[in-house]
C-alpha cells in the first residue's frame, strides 16, 4: 500500500482537513480503509493500492479481480447510451473540442464525433489508448497533466465514472478548469455520497474498490468547482439520458427471453434515481454538468 502521499496536499477544497478512520469495508473489496474530513465529509481510501498497477491489460479485457467491462463486445448496444448522453450534451453545447478523460477504447467518442465534435481521448492504458489511435480516434497516452492541452482549448470535457480515481484532484481540477474554455461544459459522473443509497449500504456499497480513491457528494463537488471558476451547474440524480437507452443497452448481455425481465429492476432504479427522501437522493447515481464562468 503507498501511503507517501498527504491528503492535505491532495485537497481539492481548502487544505485545512481534518481525516479521521470512518470504516473498513465489508462488500467485494473488504478490508479498505476509508477516512473522512470530520469538517466537509469529503472520504478518501487511505493507505491505497499503487493505482499504476491495477490498470493492466486484463483490466481492460474484463479479465482481472478488479477489471472494466471490454465495451468493443457490446459496442452496438453500449452506443445507445453515448448516443443518447450525446443528444443531451448538445442541448447545452452544439459544437467544438470535446475531450473524454478516461477515454478507453473510443466508443464514446465516436459517437461524438458523428454528432459533428473535433474529438480527443486521454487514456492512461497504452493497450486502450493504443486500439484508439488504430481506430481513427486521437488518444493521448498517459495522464491529463502530461497532455499539456491549451488554455481555453476544449468546449466540453467528459469524466465518465473517472473523477473517483483522480490522485491530488486538487491539481487535476485546476488543470480541467485551465484547459476548458469560458462557458465550456464539464460533465462528471459518478457516485453521490450524500444519497440513501451510499449512506444506508455505509461499508458494504458497491462503489468502495482499490481503484476509487475520493468520494464525492454533490454538494462537495459544487463547492470544489465555484472556487476555481465555475458558476452554473445542472445535477442529474441518475443519469444524463433517457431510460429508454438504458434498456436498449441492457439488451447485449441478454442471452434468452426471459432476460427482458430485467428491464422491471432496471426500470425501478431508473425512477427511483429521481426520488429524494429528507431533501436527499434515494440512489447515489449522479451526473453532474458544470459550466465555467464566462469572461465579462
Amino acid at each position: 500500500m503507498n501511503s507517501s502521499l498527504s491528503l492535505q496536499e491532495e485537497c481539492p477544497l481548502d487544505q485545512t482537513c481534518d481525516w479521521l478512520p470512518l470504516y473498513k469495508t465489508t462488500g467485494k473489496y473488504s478490508g479498505l480503509s476509508i477516512v473522512e474530513c470530520k469538517h466537509c465529509k469529503l472520504q478518501a481510501l487511505f493507505p491505497r493500492p499503487d493505482q499504476k498497477e491495477l490498470y493492466s491489460q486484463d483490466y481492460y479485457e474484463g479479465k482481472a479481480e478488479y477489471t472494466y467491462i471490454d465495451e468493443r463486445e457490446n459496442k452496438k448496444f453500449a452506443s445507445y447510451v453515448w448516443k443518447a448522453r450525446i443528444r443531451n450534451i448538445k442541448k447545452f453545447v452544439r459544437q467544438g473540442n470535446f475531450l473524454d478523460i478516461g477515454s478507453s477504447f473510443g466508443g464514446f467518442l465516436e459517437s461524438a464525433r458523428e454528432e459533428g465534435f473535433q474529438v480527443q481521448g486521454v487514456e492512461i492504458s497504452e493497450y486502450a489508448s493504443r486500439y484508439a489511435n488504430e481506430s481513427g480516434i486521437p488518444t493521448f497516452n498517459g495522464s491529463l497533466m502530461d497532455a499539456k492541452f491549451p488554455n481555453d482549448h476544449f468546449t466540453v470535457i467528459t469524466m465518465v465514472e473517472v473523477i473517483e480515481h483522480i490522485e491530488n484532484p486538487k491539481l487535476f481540477f485546476a488543470e480541467l478548469t485551465r484547459i476548458l474554455k469560458p462557458g465550456g461544459l464539464l460533465l462528471l459522473q459518478t457516485a453521490n455520497f450524500d444519497g440513501w443509497q451510499a449512506k444506508e449500504e455505509g461499508p458494504n456499497y458497491h462503489y468502495y474498490m482499490p481503484g476509487h480513491v475520493f468520494y464525492y457528494t454533490d454538494k462537495i463537488l459544487k463547492n470544489i468547482l465555484t472556487n476555481i471558476g465555475f458558476s452554473r451547474f445542472v445535477s442529474y440524480f441518475g443519469v444524463d439520458f433517457p431510460l429508454l437507452a438504458k434498456l436498449q443497452k441492457s439488451r447485449g448481455s441478454f442471452q434468452n427471453w426471459k432476460d427482458y425481465l430485467k428491464w422491471f429492476r432496471i426500470s425501478y432504479y431508473h425512477w427511483k434515481s429521481k426520488w429524494k427522501r429528507n431533501g436527499f437522493p434515494i440512489t447515489s447515481s449522479y451526473v453532474l454538468y458544470a459550466f465555467k464562468k464566462q469572461e465579462p
